[in-house]
C-alpha cells in the first residue's frame, strides 16, 4: 500500500483555547477544533453552531443586482417569455430548477435550456440562443456559466436578446456586455462573500426579486425565510456537489438547506435520496447519492432530464423519473468501472507503472465518464492523470491532479500540442489532433517530472489533532456532530492516536477481504472498533505487530437497534 504523509494542522493558541473551553463548557479537544476554524469567542460559537437567516447578506450588495431585478420585472410586467439557461452538471441543473420554480409564480412562459454535453459542450451555446430567438424570447437568465461568453452574448444582442449572467467562476480581464453580470468574484463586486456556487448566486437573485416584489419594508425576515426556505434543498445540493467552502454564507445556506432536505424535500430530491442508507441526510448523502445521479443524466442522456426530475410536482411523477435516472447512473457506474480497469491494464501493458504522469487513451471510451476514470486512476497511481477518448475528428481528455500540483500550469507548458484547454489547478479538459497525442504525452510527462515535488508524490492525510482513544466520549461526539455540515474548509475532524494496542478480534472483512475491521485500545481501557476501507492487506501485519498508529474520524455505528461509537479509519501505520 502507498505510504501516506500525515500533515498535522498548527496547534491553536492555548490561552484562547482554554478560555473558549470554559465559556462553552466543552472538552479541550472541541475548543481546539473551534479555534482552528476561527471560532474564538462565545458569540462566534453561537453563530457557528446556530446558523440562521439573519446571517445572510443583503443580495443588493452584489454588483448589478438592481439591474438584474429591474430587467426581470420588466419582462414579467409585460408578460414576455424568459429562457433559463444552465450547465449540465449538478450546480447548473439545480440552478435552472431553482429559477424555474421561483419564476413560475409570476405566470410568465418559461423555457428551461440545458446544453447537450456532446453536441454543444460547456456553457452558453449559440444553439440555445437560436432556440430563444425562434420562441420570441427577449431575455435569457444564464446560471453557473457565462462569465467568459463574450461572443455568445454579443451574438444574442444581434438577435435582440438580452442576457443576465449569474456565475461564480473567475472572470477574465473583462466580462460580456450583458444587462447584468452577477458574480461575486468580479473584482469590482463589493459582495462580502466570494465563494457562492452558481445555485447560490441564483438564490441571491430570487431573494432580491422577493424583496423587490413589495416584501421589503413591511415583511419580517421570518416571513422571507418562510417563503424562500423551500428552495434551499436545491442550494445545499449544489453546494455539496460543487465542493465550495462550507464557511460563511455557504455554511448558513447548507445548514438551513439540510433542514429542508430532511423535513420537506421536493419530490424529485426525495426520490433521488431514497437509496441513502441512513437518516437524517447529511452533506455526504448529497455528494455520494444525489449528485452522481443528477450528473449521470447529463453524462449518459441529457441534463434536461435532471431538471424535469427536480421540478416534478408529485412523488409518483418523481419516482418514475428517478427510476430512469437510476438506470443512467447504473450505466455510468458500469462504464467507469470497465474503463478504469481497461486503463489500468493499459498502464501495465505499456510498462508505465513508474511514469511521472498517467496518460492513457482509447477511442472507444465514453466521453461522459473519462473525468471519473481519471480520479479513479489516481487512487492506484497517485500522480497527475490525463484520460483521452475520441471526440469527432479530435481527441478529448479530462485531467485530474494530486494535492499541491497545478495541472493547469503543466498544461500551459504543453500548449503547442493542443487545440484548446481550460480548467483550474486540480481539474481541466483539453482537445488535440490525433497526430499530436504522442508529442503531448511525452511533453506532459517531462513537465510533471520536472515540476512535481517529492512531497506531492505522496498522498496526504490532514490531521486536526492528536487525540488519545480515552478522550473519545459521547459528549465529544455530540459536539462534533453540531459542527456539521462538513465540507471544504470545515471538514470532519480527523484525529490521530499513536501506538494503540490491537485486539485479537481484528480481522479482514468484506466479500473479497479487502477491508480491515480494526479493534484497538489503550492500556487498561475498553476496546473500540473501526473500519479501514481498502486496508485488508495489512491485517496480518497489524495483528503480528500488536500495535499501530491510526488516523481516524469518530462516527456512530447502528446495529440491531444498538448505537455505539466507532472509528472511520483514514490511515494505519504499523
Amino acid at each position: 500500500m502507498t505510504q501516506k504523509s500525515w500533515q498535522f494542522k498548527p496547534e491553536p493558541d492555548p490561552e484562547i483555547t482554554q478560555n473558549l473551553a470554559r465559556a462553552l463548557d466543552v472538552p479541550q479537544a472541541a475548543a481546539r477544533l473551534l479555534v482552528q476554524r476561527g471560532v474564538e469567542s462565545f458569540a462566534a460559537a453561537k453563530d457557528f453552531f446556530r446558523p440562521n437567516w439573519t446571517q445572510l447578506h443583503d443580495p443588493f450588495l452584489m454588483k448589478d443586482m438592481d439591474r438584474a431585478v429591474a430587467r426581470i420585472q420588466q419582462e414579467v410586467n409585460r408578460g414576455n417569455p424568459i429562457m433559463v439557461f444552465g450547465d449540465y452538471d449538478v450546480d447548473g441543473t439545480t440552478s435552472v430548477s431553482l429559477m424555474m420554480a421561483y419564476l413560475q409564480r409570476y405566470g410568465v412562459a418559461l423555457t428551461p435550456y440545458i446544453p447537450d454535453r456532446y453536441q454543444e459542450g460547456y456553457g452558453i451555446s449559440k444553439q440555445g440562443i437560436d432556440v430563444a430567438k425562434q420562441q420570441g424570447i427577449g431575455l435569457i437568465i444564464a446560471l453557473d456559466c457565462g462569465i467568459k461568453a463574450h461572443d455568445q452574448v454579443a451574438y444574442a444582442k444581434e438577435q435582440g436578446i438580452d442576457f443576465i449572467i449569474c456565475d461564480h467562476h473567475l472572470p477574465g480581464d473583462s466580462w460580456p456586455e450583458a444587462v447584468a453580470v452577477l458574480d461575486p468574484k468580479r473584482p469590482d463586486c463589493p459582495y462580502p462573500f466570494k465563494e457562492l456556487c452558481g445555485c447560490g448566486v441564483g438564490f441571491k437573485l430570487i431573494q432580491a426579486l422577493h424583496q423587490s416584489a413589495g416584501q421589503q419594508g413591511h415583511a419580517t425576515w421570518e416571513a422571507e425565510a418562510q417563503e424562500l426556505t423551500p428552495f434551499l434543498d436545491l442550494v445545499v445540493t449544489a453546494i455539496a456537489a460543487d465542493i465550495v467552502p462550507i464557511t460563511g454564507e455557504n455554511r448558513v445556506l447548507a445548514y438551513l438547506g439540510l433542514q429542508q432536505v430532511n423535513q420537506n424535500p421536493r419530490p424529485g430530491l426525495a426520490a433521488l435520496l431514497a437509496s441513502a442508507k441512513t437518516k437524517p441526510y447529511r452533506i455526504r448523502d448529497l455528494v455520494f447519492v444525489a449528485a452522481p445521479r443528477i450528473n449521470a443524466a447529463g453524462r449518459i442522456k441529457h441534463g434536461a432530464h435532471a431538471v424535469e426530475l427536480l421540478l416534478a410536482a408529485s412523488p409518483a411523477q418523481a419516482e418514475a423519473m428517478a427510476q430512469a435516472i437510476e438506470r443512467y447512473n447504473l450505466e455510468r457506474r458500469s462504464l467507469d468501472q470497465e474503463i478504469t480497469q481497461q486503463a489500468l491494464d493499459q498502464i501495465i501493458a505499456q510498462g508505465e507503472q513508474e511514469s511521472p504522469a498517467t496518460v492513457v487513451y482509447d477511442p472507444a471510451w465514453h466521453k461522459g465518464v473519462v473525468g471519473i476514470v481519471a480520479s479513479r486512476l489516481i487512487e492506484t497511481y497517485y500522480r497527475p492523470t490525463v484520460v483521452f477518448t475520441k471526440s469527432g475528428d479530435h481527441l478529448a481528455a479530462s485531467v485530474r491532479s494530486v494535492k499541491g500540483f497545478d495541472v493547469y500550469q503543466a498544461l500551459e507548458a504543453c500548449s503547442d500540442y493542443m487545440i484548446q484547454f481550460g480548467g483550474h489547478k486540480y481539474a481541466a479538459g483539453l482537445t488535440l489532433e490525433p497526430s499530436q497525442f504522442e508529442n503531448f504525452k511525452q511533453a506532459f510527462n517531462r513537465e510533471v517530472a520536472h515540476s512535481l515535488t517529492p512531497e506531492q508524490k505522496v498522498p496526504q492525510v490532514a490531521i486536526d489533532l492528536p487525540l488519545p482513544l480515552s478522550e473519545i466520549t459521547p459528549k465529544l461526539f455530540r459536539i462534533l456532530s453540531q459542527m456539521a455540515p462538513f465540507g471544504p474548509e470545515n471538514s470532519r475532524p480527523v484525529f490521530a492516536a499513536q501506538q494503540v494496542h490491537v485486539a485479537p478480534y481484528t480481522k479482514a472483512v468484506g466479500a473479497d477481504l479487502s477491508h480491515l475491521r480494526l479493534v484497538v485500545h489503550e492500556p487498561n481501557q475498553p476496546t473500540i472498533s473501526g473500519i479501514a476501507f481498502g486496508y485488508g492487506a495489512l491485517t496480518d501485519q497489524v495483528k503480528k505487530k500488536g500495535r499501530c498508529d491510526v488516523a481516524y474520524v469518530i462516527d456512530e455505528n447502528h446495529w440491531q437497534g444498538q448505537t455505539s461509537l466507532q472509528l472511520m479509519v483514514k490511515d494505519v501505520r504499523v
